[in-house]
């Protein structure tokens, strides 16, 4: 039951009736904001609606607030506080939770996924992108989490979501990785050969090297260099994305489309997407170069798009990039970004203003730096290699839960201080253990149901649930969908860790002062419902994060 819903509408409709009556005068309605009391005194919910509808309905707060109290038609209210300059505090009978409550358990397993948008808009997710020059590192992998997490929220939201992973296999980074393996490959055979100064120094480099020893020998010696630079970079491209792909597989971060940079240049689209921003009075030559002028749309300085050698920029690239995922039907594109792309925004807006697409179709979202903490010590290096901190080596030290966990937790809007200590314990202060030995006890609890040949009612009777622990998880459990749905449009994921956190923690208080088994048989029911309430949501919101909801631990 949306009780929020339910108590806008009757507030809506207690003042119209209040203006017919002539109690109050005809004006235009502001949204009914309904906000939970930080004290219980306070009532179930509260909203400002007096104070913010003040203005248009030229009337004091309060009168508008006593008119709302007087014609207010709602059977789930059993009163009605009016408060400081307006407040309206409302207080609601138990019924109401019992209804919610029997409506969560009728939904099962399904409770949190909300029916398809009617609006029909197609949204394209694009996250990770790294380039597939090496392994992965933590960077890539709060992006991973943050965007995988969010097109599992706008999916269980009701949104038609399709996750992206540009694949920037064109450009200098791939003739440097072939530059880097010939390298390689040569000094395993005792050529000398000068490392190119923008190489990967990386020791997959030198594995890569090796494995084309091992399955080639020395096939590639003779032959001549430009040839074996061209073979190398493909063997070397489809050996990093091969990894690239296994290590987000195994971090639960799965991609619907595979999108190849080289595509673009091979079918001339980032030149048809200059020649179109040309027809359109936006590119001109200066210095053998093409600009792009996108101070005309915010930006701080014009843009080049094709170099004076003839060549295209990376942000010729990104404009034809993005032209074609609108000309494949999405409506609205979010791109998650690290913090260091953050000057970028402004130019790429401007293009696909210029493209004429509305600006709000593109949205960016930014991630913050990731830092990572041991026994309270700044993790710089890998132990392993010296190196920046590989994804793969964060998975082997804390797990994939763990990881994921971690960095949806905190909104992207914030650096992320990941405490590795933290991470592996198994303690009610690690928050994700914390969450999954929730489920766990519950799932043990079935299980000594079962063995008790205990069958759960499906209509039995809820109202015997009239312990604080008990109602304190019911309204817990009703604010879920609700949450769902505002997390998603908010573009924020880190809600619903925040929401399985807290629900965990009610159920631990609940489990502490409540038994489950061997209560009066009605009452035994009444909690198993509960508790089969709770494990559903559980491993919804669990599902969402990507991490998983084990039954024994």
């Amino acid at each position: 039951m949306d009780i929020k819903k339910v108590l806008a509408d009757a507030v809506t409709a207690a003042v119209r009736k209040a203006m017919a009556a002539g109690t109050l005068r005809e004006g235009e309605l502001v949204p009914v904001v309904l906000t939970v009391p930080p004290q219980k005194a306070f009532g179930d919910f509260a909203t400002n609606f007096a104070l913010q509808a003040a203005r248009s309905l030229h009337c004091a707060p309060r009168v508008i607030a006593g008119a709302v109290q007087q014609n207010l038609d709602c059977p789930a209210v059993a009163k009605v506080d009016i408060a400081g300059p307006g407040f309206l505090n409302f207080y609601l009978h138990p019924d109401w939770l019992y209804q919610a409550l029997a409506d969560i358990v009728k939904k099962g397993a399904a409770y949190g996924t909300l029916p398809k948008k009617e609006n029909g808009e197609k949204i394209q997710i694009e996250f990770v992108s790294a380039n597939p020059t090496g392994p992965l590192h933590v960077g890539h992998g709060r992006g991973a989490a943050v965007g995988s997490a969010l097109a599992n929220l706008m999916k269980a939201a009701g949104y038609d979501v399709t996750r992206e992973y540009y694949i920037n296999d064109a450009g200098n980074q791939m003739h440097n990785l072939a530059a880097s393996v010939n390298a390689r490959y040569l000094e395993l055979f005792g050529i000398s050969c000068e490392f190119p100064e923008n190489g990967y120094h990386g020791e997959d480099i030198i594995d890569t090297a090796k494995r084309i020893k091992a399955k080639y020998g020395d096939k590639f010696i003779s032959m001549p260099e430009a040839e074996r630079l061209e073979q190398f970079q493909e063997i070397a491209k489809d050996e990093k994305l091969a990894a690239l792909r296994e290590d987000l597989a195994a971090f639960n971060c799965e991609f619907d489309v595979w999108f190849s940079e080289q595509t673009l240049h091979d079918s001339g689209k980032i030149r048809a997407a200059v020649e179109t921003l040309k027809e359109k009075g936006y590119i001109y030559e200066k210095d053998g170069a093409l600009w792009f002028r996108s101070t005309e749309f915010g930006d701080d300085k014009d843009r080049v798009v094709i170099r004076d050698n003839g060549v295209s920029t990376y942000f010729a690239a990104d404009i034809a990039y993005h032209q074609n995922k609108f000309q494949r039907g999405f409506d609205r594109v979010i791109n998650l970004w690290g913090a260091d792309h953050h000057g970028y925004i402004p130019r790429m807006k401007a293009a696909m203003q210029a493209m004429g697409y509305k600006p709000e179709q593109l949205e960016i979202l930014i991630l913050q730096m990731v830092s990572l903490y041991r026994n309270g010590e700044l993790v710089k290096m890998s132990k392993r290699t010296g190196k920046a901190v590989t994804l793969n080596e964060l998975i082997e030290e804390v797990g994939t839960d763990a990881a994921r966990f971690f960095f949806i937790m905190r909104s992207i809007d914030s650096q992320l201080d990941f405490d590795l200590t933290l991470a592996t314990e198994h303690s009610n202060e690690n928050p994700v253990y914390y969450v999954q030995y929730a489920h766990a006890r519950i799932c043990s609890i079935m299980r000594q149901m079962e063995e008790e040949h205990i069958v759960p009612d499906p209509d039995c009777d809820l109202t015997v649930l009239k312990e604080p622990a008990e109602i304190e998880l019911i309204k817990k459990l009703n604010s879920y969908e609700e949450l769902v749905e505002t997390a998603a449009a908010e573009r924020a994921p880190h809600r619903i860790a925040h929401y399985v956190y807290e629900l965990a923690g009610l159920f631990h208080s609940f489990y502490n002062e409540c038994r489950v088994l061997g209560v009066d048989p009605a009452l035994q029911q009444a909690r198993l419902a509960l508790i089969i309430a709770v494990g559903n949501t559980l491993r919804h919101g669990l599902m969402i994060l990507g991490v998983s909801a084990p039954e024994h631990m």
